[in-house]
């Protein structure tokens, strides 16, 4: 298991469809900035003065990551932002969860959406999942780094 876990076969296409994925992810954050704003003040985590650069800046440093990733350049320290970013996303959106505040996270459609209290609620559990398991391709592409520095 360890040996196909390692495989590079299987690192290039997991930091591919990864950079994919975060690429997707920060296109339309950076197309509007007031919506991914109100989504990441509607997280009532970070203070006021702070949403505007978190809106700003959050979907750049996502696009140039999973671009990274795509591209095969930087790849360690783009793999370590994505887990540390996927951390944080866990984080604030359990922390909300705990808080009964039914979000929208602005994951990748940045419109307010009309769903119901329920509705929203439901997704954020499945968003959880959905990071982490994103969290595990991150730990996949670690350890498969790791066994080829010690290979060579």
């Amino acid at each position: 298991m360890t040996k196909w876990l390692s495989s590079p076969w299987l690192a290039i296409r997991v930091q591919l469809a990864l950079g994919v994925f975060f690429v997707a992810a920060a296109l339309p954050k950076i197309v509007d900035p007031p919506s991914f704003a109100h989504m990441v003040y509607n997280y009532r985590i970070m203070p006021g003065g702070v949403v505007n650069l978190m809106a700003l800046v959050m979907p750049w440093i996502e696009l140039l990551c999973g671009l990274a990733l795509i591209l095969g350049i930087w790849q360690g320290t783009a793999r370590s932002i994505i887990g540390a970013l996927l951390i944080t996303f866990v984080l604030a959106i359990a922390i909300n969860l705990a808080r009964g505040n039914a979000i929208d996270c602005g994951c990748f459609d940045v419109s307010a959406a009309n769903k119901t209290r329920q509705e929203r609620l439901s997704d954020m559990r499945w968003v959880i999942v959905r990071d982490l398991g994103l969290l595990l391709m991150v730990a996949q592409l670690w350890w498969a780094s790791r066994v080829a520095r010690t290979a060579s």
